[in-house]
């Protein structure tokens, strides 16, 4: 288990309660900060940051965390929202980090019924494609010739 260093006396109880309940989060994962980092779209410098309480961290990673950690996210999201509030000003992570906005937002798992209709959806279409691709591999070709057979040759007229 990671032993932590005491969280800033400057920082507020809301703050204070939001760390606290990440560092939880992160313990139930038992991945470390390097692991934590793989699995996520943070750095492990980003996550020390965000669990020793220097940065707020944004509410992607606080989501990522809360998820793999099998955790409330409802519960966490409300502490989050209080914390922001509370964040000493200056103190928060920038909005633009180095990692794209895409890749930090963390995109919640449609659910079960969701994922499985697209990927229903997507062997429908494979099925199409092949069938469709067969049709055309086996039809004969244009101009009256079937694959494999010589064109058949006009009688030439007799001259006499």
């Amino acid at each position: 288990m990671t032993r932590w260093q005491p969280l800033p006396a400057t920082l507020p109880r809301e703050a204070r309660h939001l760390v606290e309940q990440l560092r939880l989060l992160k313990g139930r994962t038992g991945l470390s900060l390097a692991g934590l980092a793989r699995r996520t779209a943070y750095s492990k410098s980003s996550w020390q940051r965000y669990l020793s309480g220097d940065r707020l961290p944004p509410r992607g990673a606080a989501q990522v965390l809360c998820r793999l950690a099998g955790g409330d996210q409802a519960r966490l999201l409300a502490l989050w929202e209080l914390a922001e509030q509370a964040w000493p000003q200056g103190a928060s992570e920038p909005r633009t980090e180095a990692v794209p906005q895409a890749q930090a937002e963390a995109v919640p798992e449609p659910p079960a019924g969701q994922r499985r209709w697209r990927i229903a959806a997507l062997a429908a279409f494979a099925l199409v494609a092949l069938l469709t691709a067969g049709l055309l591999w086996a039809l004969p070709r244009r101009g009256g010739r079937l694959r494999g057979r010589p064109p058949r040759r006009r009688a030439q007229p007799s001259l006499s």
